[in-house]
């Protein structure tokens, strides 16, 4: 019986990709193979292809919708391939009766959000359905190779070997560091308090936007070797992810995590991992110890809260978390997101 956690993210998730797809297909166009389980795939030596489904509750809410959640989801798992995005199909699945208006919205946050990167809608499908279903997007992009990524791959071999094509979730050594491009849990907490009566007053808003620009300045500072959008799962699975895919252990400083004071109290009040909450505008990077500081300042002309929160290392295999009192703390990969229907 399929569960409602395999396809939450997380670890279930990730048991049942390997236990109930990957064993019927498993095929590869170019370097990077379905099993490999990352943002997109390479079919040309120029293009990369992603698709997502997307089911947020409610459709819209504080800072988006769920189509500025598809197009910006869409292209920022193209972008933190290091491809530019540039083509997008769009398809729906609605449920008869939807409220007119609130269609109107999804597809005017799509149109401004596809102006914004100059992406282009090419191809789409439409369905309307009896059942309990509200709405559904489906997108797949595609993204371009571009001058920034041939940048950033120059710098970085520069340094090191460096044997891809695209910027790759396996491409940490010991010694990288790990910054994160904005303060997290953002997303998460703003769909929890959308849809409950919680009793926070808090301007919290979703962080849906493109990691597009930012990660193509970060590019031009060159030295990015590792780059994965921590959506579903938050932080948690995206370090786990990096650090199990490059075979290497990463130590995380807590107190340089950047978090907001409201969204950090309202985790805590609620009894959950802030590290674990979804983001939809954020990007994880590994980068080469030399060219941290660009790349941090980079950075930092999108986010001020852009951050080095720690670095990768052969000591261990782990993902460990160092406390404000020095204790170490393992931070395992989250079963599923706390935050059920956000992406």
């Amino acid at each position: 019986m399929i569960r409602r956690e395999d396809g939450a993210g997380g670890r279930y998730m990730t048991e049942f990709l390997k236990s109930r797809i990957f064993r019927y297909i498993e095929s590869r166009a170019g370097e990077i193979a379905l099993s490999d389980m990352e943002d997109s795939a390479d079919f040309d030596d120029s293009y990369v292809l992603t698709t997502d489904s997307y089911t947020a509750f409610p459709p819209v809410f504080r800072g988006g919708s769920i189509g500025s959640l598809a197009v910006f989801g869409t292209s920022n798992d193209l972008a933190v391939m290091g491809a530019m995005p540039a083509f997008m199909s769009l398809a729906f699945i609605i449920q008869e009766g939807f409220d007119g208006d609130i269609f109107s919205r999804i597809m005017e946050d799509i149109a401004n959000s596809a102006k914004m990167l100059e992406l282009k809608i090419i191809t789409g499908d439409t369905k309307v359905v009896e059942m309990n279903a509200g709405i559904f997007v489906n997108t797949s992009g595609i993204g371009v190779r571009n001058r920034h990524l041939e940048q950033n791959l120059d710098v970085v071999r520069e340094y090191r070997d460096y044997p891809f094509r695209w910027v790759r979730d396996c491409g940490l050594r010991s010694g990288d560091a790990i910054i994160v491009s904005g303060s997290i849990g953002e997303h998460g907490i703003a769909m929890l308090l959308e849809r409950e009566d919680l009793g926070f007053e808090m301007d919290v808003e979703s962080d849906v936007r493109p990691v597009w620009f930012a990660v193509r300045d970060a590019m031009d500072a060159g030295g990015v070797v590792a780059m994965k959008d921590p959506t579903r799962g938050g932080i948690a699975e995206t370090l786990n992810e990096m650090s199990e895919k490059s075979r290497v252990g990463i130590v995380v400083e807590e107190e340089l995590v950047p978090v907001r004071d409201d969204v950090r109290a309202v985790s805590d009040a609620l009894g959950l991992d802030v590290m674990s909450l979804a983001n939809e505008g954020k990007v994880v990077l590994g980068v080469i110890p030399e060219m941290a500081d660009d790349v941090l300042k980079a950075l930092r002309k999108h986010d001020r809260n852009a951050e080095i929160v720690g670095y990768a290392t052969d000591r261990f295999r782990e993902v460990i978390v160092r406390t404000p009192i020095g204790t170490e703390k393992i931070l395992p990969p989250p079963a599923l997101d706390p935050v059920p229907r956000v992406c």
